[in-house]
């Protein structure tokens, strides 16, 4: 039995919360009641758009067949199951779309076992399906996944689970097969242009090969085989060549593990018929010229005059480049101190589209616009007029002039928007899905801030607070990743717009709140988002959090002496980090399956894989990342806390949270727990974040005595 009693969040507590909540203006549920727009696909011909919608955890995927229409529902699932939709795509010819159905798509290892978490009895799989535009005929293909439609629309290459090997099945349904043998761990498909050839990765554990399969009669050929690890295959537009990219393999001389050292990365164009290939670019081997760990990472594409467009921070930024698929100079084609993120290209290749934290207005560094330049590296053109919108997903379809991406704002959820490039008749297809209860206009506008760390860096934040003479408990919010970026209104990703609604919630029923984008996020460059020290080597991070306390603390609407912290994943890190060693500062938080100890997770680092450290390096680093964690600091740890994880939890190991509660008993801190059974990292059903959010809520207004 715990050495100190503990509460074990009930149904009637939660209840009791959103009730409370009700007299404020809006409920919780009424905040997290927003639909969630994702994998905006555009069709390949014509002006079609299809996307998934989540309502309240019920997904489904929805269309136009131009941006005209009315949006049509294609699917009719009805539960909140928890069972993803992802990879949404086009037929070439425009009469299917594809999706996969079920799976953990963000995990940081796989499990033989898919996520079960609305814990049904029947053992849920991954699966493909087709819709027929035609009659609406929904086709179970099979159970696999990271499906490829042939250029000739009439079958479907994909990764058969958990072996991934590769298998095909007809596109209006029948038997799936094996299509081919190969020793490796099969990924990255990608059929040519004329449709006659496969191109995949092949794994082999510590180095990779592009293969190219043709049929069964044809050894499969490996293009430019080498000791190092290739992927992201890409075709050139007439199907002669592939373009990929190559890091080192596993091995070599024995690494430091406390000093950052360069990733180095090349590009290579190879024949597909001889395998022959050739490096026509090779990064510098510097920090900055690593192989880029931001969401798109290279974006490779080609592009029309026979060149390659790809991502680097040479210069501090993730900015576009391209460079001739026969070498030479690179071009660099997005210029300026601001991040490029989301990429496309348009089919012939003559003009990519980009979204970027620039503008015009205050506060832009903290959103994202899209902008269109033609490949040639002509000046960017602007397509959206900035504001205090946030823009991503661009998506350009086969006409070349329909536009479709999603535009969030500080009071309005995410939609589906839709017009043309030259910026007419954009308007949200998904608007009447917003239910009536959301609270549109009752939402506090975020300002961005920076305040200063104890060793002189400059940080960056979001600032909620309402008007208001009184003093009141203040609450830090910090996001996980690391590399991530609060924005100035709702986000781009499920997980944020969730936490964002949270923020919300706390910053009109009596708190003020700080989201503290911390050094490894992105956003603010390269340099930002690789300090020396972090983590498991210093948790420099950490003097983030605590400068974003200090600066509350010099708000004249904050109480100094009622500071608390909420965050999840690595800032579930940097909670448990603030409660262990600065109760004085913070009072309470809540930790969301959180990492509590790096001594423990980079053990794999020591006993696993290829790569060797220097022996002098493993002792120090051992002691290094103990103190730079959470456990290491439980002696001073007074503060309560609130502890909540899914214990099918494939990103952070549920150990962690076990560890920590019987370490938390051991010195008689108080502390409460929420554990989801079978539910993961990402929670994936909208009853399990609306239980985790009340929980935080009700227990951050109860220790700060906050009552609407």
């Amino acid at each position: 039995m715990p050495s100190r009693p503990f509460r074990l969040l009930t149904a009637f507590s939660l209840a009791l919360a959103a009730t409370a909540a009700s007299a404020a203006g809006f409920t919780l549920p009424q905040v997290l009641s927003y639909p969630y727009p994702s994998e905006l696909a555009a069709a390949p011909r014509g002006s079609g758009l299809a996307w998934v919608q989540d309502e309240a955890g019920v997904r489904n995927v929805w269309m136009v067949e131009d941006s005209s229409a009315t949006p049509r529902q294609l699917t009719h699932f009805s539960a909140d199951d928890g069972q993803e939709i992802t990879q949404l795509h086009f037929s070439p010819d425009g009469a299917y779309l594809v999706f996969v159905r079920g799976g953990d798509h963000d995990a940081n290892w796989p499990e033989a076992l898919e996520p079960d978490p609305d814990s049904m009895p029947v053992k849920p799989e991954v699966q493909i399906f087709s819709l027929s535009l035609k009659d609406g005929t929904q086709t179970l293909l099979g159970e696999g996944d990271h499906p490829d439609i042939a250029p000739d629309s009439s079958k479907l290459a994909f990764i058969h689970m958990p072996d991934r090997t590769v298998w095909s099945v007809p596109l209006n349904g029948g038997k799936a097969e094996a299509l081919f043998f190969d020793r490796g761990k099969a990924s990255d498909l990608s059929w040519s242009p004329d449709g006659k050839t496969l191109a995949f990765v092949s794994d082999r554990d510590d180095h990779s090969f592009i293969g190219i399969y043709r049929d069964a009669k044809t050894p499969i050929g490996y293009l430019a085989p080498s000791t190092g690890r290739d992927f992201m295959p890409k075709w050139s537009l007439d199907g002669t060549r592939v373009a990929f990219v190559r890091v080192p393999g596993d091995g070599g001389a024995p690494q430091p593990i406390l000093k950052q050292v360069p990733n180095p990365w090349s590009i290579w164009v190879a024949d597909a018929n001889t395998g022959k290939g050739q490096r026509i670019w090779q990064s510098p081997k510097t920090l900055r010229g690593s192989y880029p760990d931001t969401e798109g990472e290279a974006n490779l594409h080609w592009l029309a005059g026979d060149r390659l467009l790809f991502m680097a921070d040479m210069d501090d930024w993730p900015h576009l480049y391209s460079v001739s698929s026969h070498g030479g100079e690179i071009r660099l084609l997005t210029p300026g101190k601001f991040m490029v993120e989301d990429v496309a290209v348009s089919a012939d290749g003559s003009h990519v589209i980009y979204s970027a934290n620039v503008g015009a207005s205050q506060g832009d560094q903290d959103r994202r616009h899209l902008y269109m330049l033609t490949s040639d590296g002509s000046v960017p053109e602007k397509i959206l007029s900035g504001g205090d919108g946030i823009e991503w997903t661009p998506k350009l379809a086969g006409d070349g002039k329909t536009l479709g991406f999603i535009q969030a704002h500080v009071q309005t959820p995410p939609l589906v928007m839709a017009g043309t490039v030259d910026k007419a008749g954009w308007h949200a297809l998904d608007q009447d899905r917003i239910p009536a209860e959301f609270p549109s206009k009752g939402f506090i506008t975020p300002k961005s801030v920076t305040f200063v760390a104890a060793d002189g860096l400059v940080v960056h934040g979001q600032l909620f607070a309402a008007d208001g003479d009184a003093r009141k408990p203040a609450i830090i919010f910090v996001h996980g990743g690391p590399p991530r970026q609060m924005l100035l209104g709702w986000h781009y990703m499920g997980y944020y717009s969730n936490a964002y609604a949270v923020n919300q919630y706390l910053a009109s029923h009596g708190f003020v709140v700080l989201s503290v984008n911390y050094r490894l996020g992105i956003g603010y460059g390269f340099d930002y988002m690789h300090p020396d020290h972090w983590g498991p080597t210093g948790a420099a991070e950490y003097k983030d959090v605590v400068a974003g306390a200090k600066f509350l603390m010099r708000d004249p609407r904050v109480d100094p002496k009622r500071i608390g912290i909420w965050g999840g994943s690595y800032g579930g890190y940097l909670t448990a980090m603030a409660l262990a060693r600065n109760s004085d500062i913070f009072k309470a938080g809540v930790d969301y399956h959180g990492v509590h100890d790096w001594s423990y997770d980079l053990s794999d680092l020591y006993t696993g894989g290829k790569t060797r450290y220097e022996q002098g390096d493993r002792k120090q680093a051992e002691k290094v990342a103990y103190e730079s964690s959470p456990i290491a600091s439980v002696k001073t740890w007074r503060s309560p806390v609130l502890l909540i994880q899914g214990d099918d939890d494939r990103n952070v190991y549920f150990h962690e949270m076990i560890d920590m509660v019987n370490r938390l008993q051991d010195k008689g801190v108080p502390y409460e727990e929420l554990v989801l059974p079978n539910e993961i990292h990402g929670f994936l059903r909208h009853a399990s974040w609306l239980q985790a959010d009340q929980a935080t809520v009700e227990y951050l207004q109860r220790q700060f005595h906050v009552s609407d």
